[in-house]
């Protein structure tokens, strides 16, 4: 079983650029970084689109749901398993996360997951997944 009641997550590495991503995660919404020109979301949030080099940028609210694109299961110290995936959120936008309160043995690529929030240290919200 991939358990995160034992993790401690750490605190967050907040530039002003990302400063949207964790107020909203603060109050359990996702927002995508979302370029106004071609149109295309990206992950981890930047100042500028990874995609067409635009600075003209918006939040947009995803519905937190996504699709497991990728994933490796590490055995964990005590036992237990610390599942990293990349999680497809948006129209060709992934992210690098983790996948709690599941079996790692039971996921498959293409498998549903929703957003969940963790805190770190400090108490900031971390995005991380579970199945849907």
């Amino acid at each position: 079983m991939a358990e995160d009641h034992k993790m401690t997550y750490a605190d967050p590495w907040m530039l002003p650029e990302t400063k949207g991503f964790w107020e909203a995660l603060n109050e359990k919404k996702l927002v995508i970084r979302t370029c106004m020109d071609c149109g295309r979301g990206h992950h981890f949030p930047r100042a500028m689109c990874p995609h067409c080099y635009s600075d003209n940028l918006e939040w947009k609210e995803s519905d937190g749901t996504g699709t497991i694109y990728s994933f490796t299961a590490q055995q964990v110290k005590g036992g237990g398993k610390y599942v990293y995936a990349y999680v497809e959120i948006a129209d060709r936008v992934r992210a690098i996360t983790n996948i709690v309160d599941c079996d790692p043995e039971a996921l498959q690529i293409g498998q549903k997951v929703k957003a969940a929030f963790r805190p770190s240290a400090s108490g900031q919200n971390i995005l991380v997944f579970t199945p849907a």
